[in-house]
This record gives structure tokens, sequence and C-alpha cells, in this order.
């Protein structure tokens, strides 16, 4: 194991005073996530309004809200994705169900990247070293990230609450809702304080902080599908946030939980840190063999290497998620029964298709279909990751030339696609198909529908491979780009904005399948703009400068 000595003034100031320097730290990190953090905060208090407007406007009646609850909580695979409606009365209980499970695991993922960005990636690339050099104490760096992630579910949770009042909702049940939010958030804080002491790299101390939260997210789904087993939901911090029960009598006791949860981790995280040397881990990496095997002599054994424990962990989740789905189409009828302007939002998010299950599907693969790019994107800005930490030349230093390097990538990337959306296929039309009983029919039927949006995903993906090729350190605006397909994807229809407008994504040129016509020219055509545009950034990088 490799371990890095840690300077002498930095081991004087810990002994000395372990919090000296936190303040300075706290703001220039504060300072490093102007961009990062205010998004995170803008994107989930959109998605508060959004559906609390939509819930006043859509279901304007007290029987079409009723009748949408019932069947919610009438389905075990809609309980195990979003929980049950725990009151149904108003508008403020269906828009904090909404809003449970999905927006607490999306708080819980932004702490995790908080966290882990200030603490082990700073080790990984050195700085912390650097900064250990000055006066600041062995505990400041952990102590500083988790205020920002503090700060950050914080102001999260209070602009969530104020939203909510402002559209007429409940003051105790919007608090309660703001609260929830911040608990999950300094949970997932603190679990990802503790991975960043436990692995040696940052991508291990994200992957071990997101399989738990996965885990969470899992325990609480199988606690509100099934009928005997509701006592997993207290051990899930997902659970904790659903059962302080915002607008529906609120449990204001079970705030305890999370906050005691985040005492414990946080501070098994500080015994760590006085445990280990800086820039290592307590769980040591494994020594590989002295000599690699036939398998990894190669630039795509390589990438294939570091890519497949992210590329197993997005399966699973793809793959639970599709049968989830597949266990939803068949109750689609009743959950918008009473309410024509869902049926009508359907419909146009489908591609204006009659039949209700098709346009749902349909609107369910688009969805897939970003989530699928958003790994792609993940995926491609590897490459720059590569780069900018200095791992790239000494690959390059051997007889593997850099166009061979970044299409082994590449081809990882594509082939990880192709995985996902099967998987997403595969998932739908086996519990479709066997709640329908027509497998036969349904599986390929699914499963065509899901891969016929790899060409659109492809384009997302040549994008950011022509800004990693011409533009390097504008590589991250890839995010960007998936983000205004995002809008224009999910908003679009609902707006009617001019279809000019609505072309600029590569998604809206998707055969709106199952149920669509199956036209093969925009796939076609989508192909080959994704070969182009990933050409003209493989000839850009190869022309460049390696930074």
């Amino acid at each position: 194991m490799t371990t890095t000595t840690v300077n002498a003034p930095a081991l004087a100031s810990g002994r000395d005073g372990g919090l000296t320097g936190t303040g300075m730290l706290l703001k220039i990190w504060l300072r490093r996530d102007r961009v990062m953090m205010p998004a995170w905060i803008y994107g989930l208090t959109a998605l508060v309004s959004s559906t609390v407007y939509s819930f006043k406007h859509e279901y304007d009646t007290a029987s079409a809200l009723q009748s949408f609850a019932r069947g919610i909580n009438d389905n075990p695979s809609m309980r195990a994705l979003y929980g049950p409606v725990l009151n149904y009365q108003d508008v403020g209980g269906v828009s904090a169900w909404r809003l449970g499970a999905t927006g607490t695991a999306m708080v819980a993922v932004m702490c995790v990247l908080l966290v882990v960005r200030h603490t082990r990636a700073e080790e990984e690339t050195g700085r912390l070293e650097l900064v250990g050099a000055a006066s600041v104490g062995r505990r400041a760096p952990l102590t500083a990230a988790l205020l920002t992630a503090v700060t950050a579910a914080g102001t999260l949770g209070a602009v969530a609450a104020l939203v909510m009042i402002v559209f007429g909702l409940p003051v105790a049940g919007s608090i309660a809702f703001g609260l929830s939010w911040f608990g999950a958030g300094l949970v997932f804080a603190g679990v990802a304080a503790l991975t960043a002491q436990l692995a040696e790299s940052s991508r291990l101390a994200n992957g071990l902080a997101l399989g738990i939260l996965a885990a969470a997210f899992m325990l609480r789904a199988v606690a509100d599908a099934g009928s005997s087993a509701h006592w997993l939901s207290w051990l899930s911090p997902i659970g904790w946030a659903q059962r302080v029960r915002p607008c529906a009598d609120e449990q204001w006791a079970v705030l305890l939980l999370p906050f005691a949860a985040f005492v414990l981790l946080a501070g098994a995280a500080y015994a760590l840190t006085e445990r280990r040397d800086l820039g290592a881990g307590i769980l040591a990496p494994s020594l590989g063999p002295v000599n690699a095997p036939p398998s990894l002599r190669g630039p795509l054994a390589l990438s294939w290497r570091l890519q497949r424990g992210t590329l197993f962990t997005w399966s699973a989740g793809f793959l639970l998620y599709g049968m989830a789905l597949g266990g939803v189409v068949d109750g689609v009828d009743d959950l918008v029964n009473g309410s024509d302007a869902v049926l009508d939002d359907i419909r146009k998010m489908g591609g204006g298709q009659q039949d209700i299950a098709d346009a749902f599907l349909a609107t369910a693969m688009g969805l897939m279909a970003l989530f699928t790019a958003t790994y792609a994107v993940q995926s491609v800005l590897r490459l720059r990751g590569e780069e900018s930490s200095g791992r790239l030349e000494p690959v390059l230093a051997t007889t593997v030339g850099r166009t061979r390097w970044a299409v082994a990538n590449l081809a990882v990337t594509a082939a990880g696609t192709v995985v996902l959306l099967a998987l997403t296929g595969l998932g739908v039309g086996l519990v479709h198909g066997a709640r329908s009983h027509d497998l036969a029919g349904q599986l390929p039927r699914e499963l065509g529908a899901a891969l016929a949006q790899l060409p659109s995903v492809w384009v997302i993906a040549a994008v950011t491979v022509l800004l990693f090729g011409a533009l390097p350190r504008a590589s991250s605006a890839g995010w960007g780009v998936l983000a205004v397909c995002l809008l224009l994807g999910q908003v679009g229809p609902l707006l009617k904005l001019p279809q000019a407008v609505m072309d600029i994504s590569p998604f809206t040129h998707t055969p709106k399948l199952p149920g669509g016509d199956a036209d093969p020219l925009p796939l076609v055509a989508l192909t080959a703009v994704a070969a182009a545009v990933t050409a003209a950034g493989l000839i850009a990088f190869r022309r460049r400068d390696v930074t």
C-alpha cells in the first residue's frame, strides 16, 4: 500500500488546534461551489414549485385528488417508487408524497457529492497536503466540508418550505417537509464523511456512499410495497423523511433520528481521521499482480477495468426501475381517472398517442434515455479526469496513441448505454408481459422502444466528446447540454414551445415508441450526426496539447 507522508506543520496544527482554519476553508469551498450549489438548490426548488403547481391545477376537485391517491395506494409498484399517499384530502399531502422519496434521494446525492468533493477528492489531487502546510488543523477540512453540505441542505430545506407556503400549503406541513429534506441531507453528509475516510479514492468514496443510499431507498421501497414489512422503513433514512408525515399529521419527534445519526456518523469520521495518514484510506487497496495478464494489456481492457464497477451499479438500478415501470403500466388508467388535464399531459409527452398506456411508456422511455445520457456524459468526462489528474501522460508514453486511447474509452461508454437501455426494456417487458399474459408480444416491443433511444443518447455523448477535444476546460458544459435537453423534453410539450425550439434536443426526433411510428430515418440521421461530431472531437483532441 502506498502511504502519503503527512507534513510536520499539518501534524502540529492537528495536535494544537484541530479546527484551525475551518472558516477559511469554508469560505474557499463555498466560493468553489458558487455554481454547483445554486444549481442543485434552484433545480430542486423548481421541482417543488412545479409539482405543487401541477397538482393545484390538474386536480382541481377533491374527488379527482382522492381518486388519484387511491389509485396510488392500491398499486404496489407505485408505492415502491414513491411511497404511499398519507393524506389525500388536500394538495399539500399529495405534493409531499410526490416529492418525498425521490426528492429526498436527490438531496442525499447533493450532500454526498459535496462532502466527498471537499475531503477525499482534495486529498486525492494533493491539494489538501499543500493546504495542510499552512496553519490548518487536522479536523478543519472535514469540518468545513460538513458545514458546506449542511449549508446547502439547510438553504434548500428553507427555500422549499417557503415555496410551499407561498403556494398556500399549510405552514406546519411545509416546515416539516423542509426539515425532512434537511435531515436526509445531514444523514448522507455524515455517510459521505465516513466513506471518505474509508476509501482511498473519491470514486470509491462516492460509490460506497451512493450504494448506502441505494440500499436505504430499497429498504423503504420494500417496506412501502408490502403489507407486512412496514417496520423496515425505520431502518432507512429515506423512510424517516416519510415518517415525519409532512402535511399529514406531522410527527416532529421523528426528526431526532436524522440528527442523532449525523452526530454518530460525523463522530466516527472524526475518529478515523485521527487514525490514518493523509492521502491514505482505512480500507487498503489490494495489490495487483506484478505482471498484467493478457486481458489487461490494452487501452480497451484498462477502460473496462476502470468503468465496470460504475456500469454494474447503474445496470442494477436501471433493471429495477424498468421492472417497477412494468408493474405500473396496467394501472395508469386508474391513476389518471377523473383528470382530463393529466390525460392530455401524458399524451403530449408521449407524442400525442391516444392509448394512455403506450403514451405513458413512451414518456417513461424518454426519461430513461435522459438518465442514460447522464451516464454517458459522466463516462465521457472521465477522459478529462484522466488528463487533468496526470494519469494520461504515462499511458501515452507507451505505444498507445491518443486516438486509440480515447476510442477505447468511448467504446466502453457506447456499450454501457446499450446495456442500460436494454436492461430497461427487458425489465419493463418482462413484468408488463407477465402481468398482461403477453410476454412474447410485450418483451420485444418494450426492448425495441428502449433501444430506439440510443442515437439521441449518443448525440449528447458526442457533443461532450467535442467539448473535451476542442475546449477541454469547458468539458463540464456537457452537463449544461443535457440540462437543456431535459427542460425541453419534460417542459416543452406542456408549455407548447415552438417546434423550432423543441428540435434543438435530439430526443425530439426519436420515434415515440411503443405505439408510435417506427420510422428508421431519424435514428439513422441521429447516429450519423453522433459519429460526425465524435470524429470532430477526436481530431481536435489529437491536435491539441495534453494539459
